[in-house]
């Protein structure tokens, strides 16, 4: 279940301005180790100890890959690959383009696949509106699922 509240753009310079949108609510981050102790739970014959091993050489291993310029793809769940975040204007010829000049960041960028990918997670996923921050908002009804636009600077989900 994904719980949710609901957020007014505050944001006057906004062409969305006073209009309301979803937010999920993240109650908790996981790390490898609370991840490993929740994997061993599911009846597999593997320790908490050697999951978490086996999940740290995969993390340093997807690091390594993708600063070699790969991606790294992870059935029903993600494709890792890294993003550069060019600076605004650009250069005016490729003579005049210099890494400390034009690039402001490089990133990491995750796409949903296969079963998590878009329209299965919003086939999949029940949404419940939570309490707000103000405990002014109801919590006990599920809600139907909208498909905001994933660029939508105003849902908390920004595409590139």
């Amino acid at each position: 279940m994904i719980r949710y509240v609901l957020k007014k753009n505050a944001n006057k310079k906004s062409s969305v301005f006073q209009k309301w949108f979803a937010y999920p609510v993240i109650e908790e981050t996981l790390c490898l180790d609370d991840l490993a102790t929740h994997m061993s739970q599911h009846n597999t014959p593997f320790s908490k100890g050697v999951i978490k091993g086996l999940l740290t050489d995969m993390v340093i291993c997807i690091k390594e890959l993708l600063l070699e310029g790969k991606n790294v793809k992870i059935d029903d769940l993600a494709i890792f690959s890294v993003g550069i975040k060019n600076t605004k204007g650009g250069a005016d010829n490729e003579d005049d383009f210099s890494v400390a000049k034009n690039i402001s960041n490089v990133k990491l960028r995750s796409r949903a696949t296969g079963e998590l990918g878009l329209k299965a997670l919003n086939l999949k996923a029940t949404l419940k509106r939570a309490l707000s921050l103000n405990g002014t908002q109801s919590a006990d009804t599920p809600d139907n699922n909208p498909d905001p636009s994933p660029n939508d600077p105003d849902t908390g989900d920004q595409g590139e």
